[in-house]
């Protein structure tokens, strides 16, 4: 690609390693969750409270690393993020029951909070301004790659590893984001603007301030929280909880499962590809809105179906049109805000949104105790017919006011042009 140079395909590979050890950690805890409910005895509210914790710690990490980037450099943090969350990821195989875990799984989740917000920076600012959403779209894949990895190497693994031993095969994708991101300096436009604001005396809180600094920025910040918070309370309360569903509604092996999961990723990893692309050329608002409408689409259609070949078929389009706007939200979020704060907008606007949405695991997990008589180990599952019945409904209600929120919520936000800062 044209006026991308060396350094600027470095940042980009750093960025988006990390942020697919982020995808790869949450998804093996999704296909784990049967194993360690069953070992440590949880029940689904606690099994899916695993989840919600991560996310949550995520959140916490994402607001004090974002505005430690922003004002100590992007690679400086994101070396000490992964190793935080190396750490604590690797203790998570030597838990002895429910509390102790969910501490390690918090704590992990405050290193990977780090790792959208800040890889994004990162690689947008190491690229031209003309390919930004290009950049953001390749660090959305990386996610994606990890997903992809988890649901293919998960079901090969655990039987022999066990669910221990997979917290520790979760490690290696950390070590060798560790690896590439220390020997890369700061992209050039966050060091000259360090130096600019190096003879000013700057307070601690200002890259929040900014967040805020007037109505129209208000309602911006705003409606990107809306935003990252219906899509990802979807994504999580759906894909942790799939793996189990599909086992025990529709009596598919851990294998089958796998690759049920594999095909929908595939789906998301290719709408992210081409809306990074579209993004760059027509522009971030059109390819949202279109990107919107398809996804209106193909949930209505997908809530319809009950044949598992079918769902199988049309579950790569709903991934495509859902989560292929992952590859634009890091151009949009990083365009809207100047570089002093542009990190702690990617980290705050983006876990908040996940914060909200780490709460579908536990919703799921509540409605599977409210509906179903579950087995001991909290796998999900359902009496009969029609408890089938009441969760197509219920999931079918859900998604389609998530799918119109959306709409609702772009068209609000107040986005009025293409490029903010350069």
């Amino acid at each position: 690609m044209t006026n991308v140079n060396q350094y600027g395909w470095k940042a980009l590979i750093g960025s988006a390693v990390g942020y697919a050890m982020d995808g790869f950690d949450l998804l093996i805890l999704g296909f784990m969750l049967s194993a360690i409910s069953a070992d440590l005895n949880l029940t689904p509210a606690q099994s899916g409270s695993l989840v919600t914790w991560t996310l949550i710690g995520a959140v916490m990490g994402g607001i004090v690393f974002g505005a430690l980037s922003d004002r100590y450099g992007r690679v400086r943090v994101l070396t000490w993020t992964i190793v935080l969350f190396a750490v604590f990821t690797g203790l998570c195989a030597i838990a002895q029951g429910y509390w102790d875990l969910l501490i390690y799984r918090t704590i992990a989740g405050i290193g990977l909070g780090g790792e959208f917000g800040i890889g994004m920076a990162l690689a947008i600012e190491a690229w031209p301004a003309k390919h930004r959403a290009k950049a953001a779209s390749y660090v959305a894949l990386g996610w994606q790659v990890g997903v992809l990895a988890a649901a293919l190497l998960t079901p090969v693994l655990l039987p022999h590893t066990g669910w221990r031993g997979m917290f520790v095969v979760g490690i290696f994708p950390a070590f060798v984001a560790w690896y590439l991101r220390v020997r890369l300096h700061e992209p050039e436009i966050f060091s000259q603007k360090q130096t600019e604001l190096s003879t000013q005396k700057i307070s601690k809180l200002e890259s929040f301030k900014l967040l805020v600094k007037d109505k129209a920025t208000t309602k911006v910040s705003l409606g990107i929280v809306v935003l990252t918070s219906v899509q990802n309370f979807g994504y999580y309360g759906i894909m942790i909880w799939m793996p189990n569903f599909l086992s025990k509604q529709l009596g598919f092996s851990l294998t089958k499962s796998g690759l049920w999961t594999a095909v929908t990723v595939c789906g998301m990893m290719a709408g992210i590809w081409i809306f990074g692309r579209l993004a760059d050329r027509v522009g971030r608002k059109p390819s949202f809105l279109l990107f919107q409408l398809g996804a209106v689409i193909s949930i209505i259609t997908y809530s319809q179906l009950t044949d598992p070949t079918a769902m199988l078929v049309a579950g790569a389009f709903l991934g495509m049109f859902v989560n292929g706007m992952m590859g634009g939200y890091g151009a949009l979020i990083a365009e809207a805000y100047p570089t002093e704060a542009r990190a702690t907008a990617q980290n705050v606007l983006f876990n908040l949104g996940r914060a909200v949405g780490g709460f579908g695991p536990v919703v799921v997990g509540a409605i599977v105790s409210a509906y179903c008589d579950c087995f001991p180990s909290g796998d999900l599952c359902y009496r009969h017919g029609g408890d089938s019945l009441l969760s197509a409904r219920i999931k079918r209600q859900r998604i389609k006011l998530s799918a119109v929120k959306k709409i609702q919520v772009f068209e609000n936000i107040g986005v009025k042009a293409d490029v903010f800062y350069l």
